[in-house]
């Protein structure tokens, strides 16, 4: 493996790429290592980029045919980690899990719909809806 270093001043944020053949596990044990040295970002995997997505951007996070998906206003990104994993990383002041599939960041929560008989209607500031179960309030009263 070769390390490269360049020290730009100009830089405003520090940026990391890394250049491979091809994903293998060298290349997630590096990944996983720069996502847990720093907790503001998880990575997510689009098309053969993995890119580095800041908590603030991620809106909502949900599994479905058997995979992990973090949507942002930029799209959509899969994500190696389960969502257990997932749910131990995230500042729990800023996500809440509101299903066995769902993680929502309530940053990005604009409402909640109440008037639905057992089921709580949560829209996005980004024109998404979801709707989640009355247990749900339980988790939101705790934060």
């Amino acid at each position: 493996m070769k390390v490269e270093i360049k020290i730009d001043p100009q830089i405003s944020e520090t940026t990391v790429t890394i250049v491979a053949q091809k994903m293998d596990d060298n290349v997630n044990e590096l990944l996983k290592s720069l996502s847990q040295q720093d907790s503001n970002v998880i990575v997510g995997f689009k098309q053969d980029s993995a890119i580095m997505l800041g908590l603030e951007d991620i809106i909502r996070i949900y599994a479905a045919v058997q995979k992990v998906f973090i949507v942002t206003a930029d799209g959509e990104y899969i994500s190696r980690l389960r969502l257990y994993e997932l749910e131990e990383r995230l500042p729990s002041n800023m996500f809440v899990r509101t299903s066995n599939s769902e993680i929502i960041n309530l940053q990005k929560v604009r409402d909640f719909d109440l008037s639905f008989s057992g089921r709580i209607g949560v829209r996005f500031w980004m024109a998404l809806r979801r709707m989640f179960h009355v247990g749900m309030c339980q988790k939101l009263r705790k934060n």
